[in-house]
């Protein structure tokens, strides 16, 4: 055995208590950090990109505190927030607080990105496992290392936002966060670090909500970064912005990048070379302590991020607002701009067209399922003294046109009077969902999904006892919630109640969200959703009784429906929202297996008792 001198092991001893090299973020990552292939499609050490070393290196630069990334997606953000976890972790242990949207975000985060990468990366191998901590208090989403610790929490629970002081704080997709009624649960969360004289705040996310984005609000307080690329014709540097794409008419996948000084094209071919030689620069140099960083989707360089199959995804997505939205929000990461405020109820009826599910218009005219409809849905309001449903028919869009999209027909609105604890108001329900109606193609159509208001506290039960009878959620007890959230989610686990016999699921419907695309396929899509000769002139009156307004809850700048006018109805609208939540569970559909069933000759089952609206 080998004995070591003295001053060979002093030596060591002062290296072991030598703080690490003060590197920037973007080169400890490309040294250390490794990612395996269970994470990405290219695993191995990792190369970053020029637009992300900038950002990284913002990140570790001591004269920042604050960093704002106004991103798309596809741009590695997720990654950035990783490494830098990592490395103040080995490099400067502190106190790390990283809030996401919501828990489930939180697990994924940890389980799916966090842990293969520490593991996989040598420098931080076992440093933040669940069992790093000599008395057992690390867990799936607190991780204690020497000298720090990190916590992941979720941005839904003040609680979670109120017990943790930290000195590096890391947000993503904020605007994604719902209000707290404490307050922004961003603010909360940036309260806590302010115990820190050199805390680090990095925030970052896609912009949503329009108007009450916060992610847009930040980056206008920053110095504003843009990324720039050099025009390989005329050295120009500029950003490039989507109205800089141009390609042949017809020809989509043969775009090229226009140069705003020369106005000559640029190939694709060399972006990976552009994208490389380009710089961030700051359009607000003046701002100090906060760098902010504005990104879209044309510097990406994924393969799926080809600026053919961007245009080609542009071109879609033109006419349908649920398509434009988030290539404008989640590609572009630009704010998405709002329709005017006033529906006019009279246009809309005098507008309506000559379908329905039988009867006739005041002309005479027959009014019948239209042929290209292939699926019914409903939405059902509960009030004290009636039930109202809306039924909507769905058209798929010509698999030959790209540019079309799904149609929606309000085809019928009916009234069943009764009390919602009687039950045989809910077999009169039973009856109307079990109807089916002639379809031009020779069969008949169905309601094939229901979704149900439980909303009202007096009359939650008898809607649990109802919907849960039914198999399969094809008929669902739903909520409906304000905000920017999904158009219908169903809830993680079953929910009991003691005072209905089993267990059954709950739907949070995005009331505002379902509110806002009915709005918008009106207002920008004339054609995009049509209303059946056989309402009335009040369902109309109902369906534009409510507008968009921007109000701060919780803190937060949130589009949200309101009454144009006090104690008005708005059943009419409400149940078309419930109704279109109810298109948006049928995720998968046979075009040409629908067509063929609606041809097939069934037996009729005809409603025995109805009533038409009003009564």
């Amino acid at each position: 055995m080998k004995v070591q001198s003295s001053k060979t092991l002093r030596r060591k001893a002062l290296q072991a208590l030598r703080p690490p090299d003060q590197v920037p973020l973007s080169e400890w990552i490309e040294r250390h950090m490794t990612i395996p292939g269970e994470v990405s499609g290219t695993p191995g050490k990792v190369r970053l990109w020029s637009f992300q070393r900038g950002i990284a290196d913002a990140i570790s630069d001591p004269e920042i505190e604050r960093v704002t990334v106004r991103k798309p997606v596809r741009v590695g953000y997720s990654t950035l927030l990783t490494g830098m976890i990592l490395s103040y972790a080995i490099n400067e242990p502190s106190p790390i607080l990283m809030v996401l949207p919501t828990e489930d975000d939180c697990r994924d985060y940890v389980v799916s990105d966090l842990e293969p990468i520490a593991d996989a990366t040598k420098a931080t191998k076992g440093k933040l496992s669940a069992g790093a901590d000599a008395n057992g208090r690390s867990t799936l989403t607190h991780r204690r290392f020497p000298g720090g610790f990190l916590k992941v929490k979720a941005a839904r629970s003040p609680r979670n936002l109120r017990r943790h002081n930290a000195r590096i704080l890391a947000i993503d997709e904020e605007d994604g966060f719902d209000p707290l009624d404490e307050g922004d649960p961003i603010t909360l969360s940036i309260n806590r670090t302010l115990s820190f004289a050199d805390r680090k705040i990095v925030r970052g996310s896609t912009p949503k909500g329009g108007a009450g984005s916060s992610i847009i609000a930040a980056y206008e307080e920053s110095d504003r970064r843009v990324f720039r690329i050099g025009c390989p014709h005329c050295g120009h540097r500029f950003q490039p912005l989507w109205g800089n794409l141009k390609w042949p008419d017809g020809r989509p996948e043969d775009a090229e990048l226009e140069c705003p000084g020369c106005l000559k094209w640029i190939s694709e071919r060399l972006k990976a070379q552009l994208v490389e030689e380009g710089d961030w620069f700051a359009t607000r140099p003046e701002v100090k302590g906060h760098a902010g960083f504005h990104l879209n989707i044309l510097v990406a360089l994924l393969p799926n991020a080809r600026w053919g199959m961007l245009a080609k995804e542009w071109i879609a997505a033109q006419g349908d607002p649920e398509k434009l939205r988030p290539f404008i929000e989640t590609y572009l990461a630009e704010r998405w701009e709002e329709g005017g405020d006033l529906l006019d109820h009279e246009a809309l009826y005098a507008d309506r067209a000559p379908i329905g599910l039988g009867g006739h218009d005041e002309d005479g005219v027959v009014l019948s399922c239209p042929e290209d409809v292939l699926l019914l849905t409903c939405g059902v309001d509960v009030q004290g003294d009636r039930l109202e449903a809306t039924i909507m028919g769905f058209a798929p869009p010509d698999e030959d046109d790209p540019v079309q999209m799904e149609r929606i027909d309000v085809l019928a609105h009916h009234v069943i009077w009764g009390s919602p604890h009687d039950g045989v108001t809910w077999n009169e329900l039973d009856e109307l969902l079990a109807t089916t109606w002639p379809h031009p193609l020779g069969g008949r159509i169905k309601i094939e999904r229901t979704a149900v208001d439980s909303g009202d506290g007096n009359t939650t039960d008898p809607v649990y006892a109802y919907c849960w009878s039914k198999p399969n959620d094809r008929v669902m007890a739903i909520k409906g919630m304000g905000g920017t959230r999904p158009a219908i989610k169903a809830s993680q686990d079953k929910i009991a109640r003691k005072e209905v016999a089993g267990r059954g699921r709950m739907w949070i419907v995005g009331s505002d969200t379902c509110k806002a695309v009915l709005r918008d396929r009106v207002q920008k899509t004339p054609g995009s959703l049509r209303f059946s000769a056989s309402l009335p002139p009040n369902w109309f009156e109902q369906f534009v009784s409510e507008r968009p307004v921007w109000k701060r809850r919780g803190g937060r700048l949130l589009r949200v429906f309101e009454p144009l006018r006090e104690h008005v109805p708005v059943e009419a609208l409400d149940c078309s929202a419930y109704a279109y939540a109810a298109r948006r569970v049928i995720t998968h559909i046979s075009t040409e297996g629908r067509r063929l069933a609606l041809s097939e000759t069934k037996k009729p089952r005809e409603r025995t008792r109805w009533k038409g609206y009003g009564g």
